[in-house]
């Protein structure tokens, strides 16, 4: 798919209707609305995963309700652990997928089924297939920010936190990979490995968005700073980086590294979590836009945007946006799931700082 065709595509969704509140519960004083979720969850006998990227109020209502904020990798495995007859999953689409394919016995909700990825939306599973049939030799291996469908055609799935882990291995014993859909993850995971990778070329419109020139100009600012980058962002993002990591190697990172100050390259809904883990730091956004633009940096997911505690309520009291898969779909989908989390189960427990902070290998 080429770059035109994939923003016409976002385009078309970037604001879905069901973006507004549905019912008059959204007048409702905050305080009395969580905790009117709280009784749901429990009288439902649910549980609240939630993303980093969501907004601070459904990350804290997961904290405080024994749930989960996360990753989409332990989001999955968390879910797919927990006790719990519904799955409630605030952050886009495939994480909702994810959750019914493991737990095909579980009722999935979510706040807003319109909540997508840009990812997702540019990585089609008919184009997809034709993809793959083009390069039959190739170890399929999708990210987790594709459709169920894509991944019912992949061999493996992987995260951001363990793609290089995961390449790095196939790569050993031989092995060629085709990638899909991010093309700067891809490229990055091809230069840290030396694997060799034919690349979907898909982009996440947040992270593509960050700006190199830009962000060493805010590093002259502050010299201080460390740098913290997720890697969907573009390559001269990225060799700017003291870090390189997946959501939770950031966060990871910011505990950890003796730097005061940080400048964040990912989505800024991680913020909420970053102050929380080092509250004693400072956080900087990377810049994605310049002089004249209405912000300096516009890093927010308008689909992780969509979640918010007024669908919550909603989906928990009528029973709303529940997740539906094709049986056959689900099935053969689960697999590269399943092989994901085994393998990210058997790998030792290294720190998170050094796993992700490969980026000498990219420069």
């Amino acid at each position: 798919m080429n770059n035109n065709s994939l923003a016409k595509k976002v385009e078309t969704q970037a604001a879905p209707a069901s973006c507004a509140p549905t019912t008059a519960v959204a007048s409702a004083a905050p305080g009395a609305l969580r905790n009117e979720i709280k009784r749901m969850l429990i009288e439902q006998n649910a549980v609240l995963v939630a993303h980093y990227y969501t907004a601070p109020e459904l990350q804290d209502l997961a904290d405080e309700t024994g749930g989960l904020v996360a990753d989409s990798l332990e989001m999955a495995r968390f879910g797919h652990a927990h006790a719990a007859k519904t799955l409630v999953v605030a952050g886009v689409r495939f994480m909702g997928e994810t959750a019914k394919i493991l737990n095909p016995e579980k009722r999935v909700l979510m706040p807003d089924l319109d909540a997508t990825c840009s990812l997702d939306v540019g990585c089609p599973a008919d184009e997809f297939a034709r993809f793959c049939d083009a390069h039959p030799r190739r170890t399929v291996v999708v990210y987790a920010n594709t459709s169920a469908a894509v991944k019912a055609r992949a061999d493996w799935v992987v995260t951001s936190g363990i793609a290089v882990k995961l390449v790095d291995y196939l790569a050993k014993r031989g092995e060629t990979i085709l990638w899909a859909p991010d093309r700067y993850l891809g490229d990055y995971v091809r230069k840290v490995t030396g694997a060799d990778m034919v690349l979907w070329q898909g982009a996440c419109v947040v992270h593509e968005e960050f700006k190199a020139d830009l962000l060493r100009v805010l590093r002259r600012q502050h010299p201080d700073a460390a740098v913290l980058v997720h890697p969907e962002s573009p390559a001269g993002v990225i060799e700017q980086a003291d870090v390189v990591g997946s959501t939770t190697g950031i966060i990871d990172a910011a505990r950890q590294l003796s730097a005061r100050k940080f400048i964040v390259a990912t989505d800024s809904g991680i913020l909420h979590k970053l102050r929380q883990a080092a509250p004693e730091k400072i956080f900087l956004e990377a810049p994605t836009a310049g002089a004249g633009a209405t912000c300096e940096s516009c890093a927010r997911c308008p689909w992780m945007a969509m979640n918010s505690l007024e669908k919550l309520y909603d989906v928990l009291k009528y029973g709303r946006h529940e997740v539906v898969i094709d049986e056959s779909v689900r099935r053969r989908a689960m697999l590269p799931i399943k092989r994901l989390i085994g393998f990210a189960q058997a790998q030792t427990a290294a720190p998170a700082v050094e796993d992700d902070a490969r980026v000498a290998a990219c420069r």
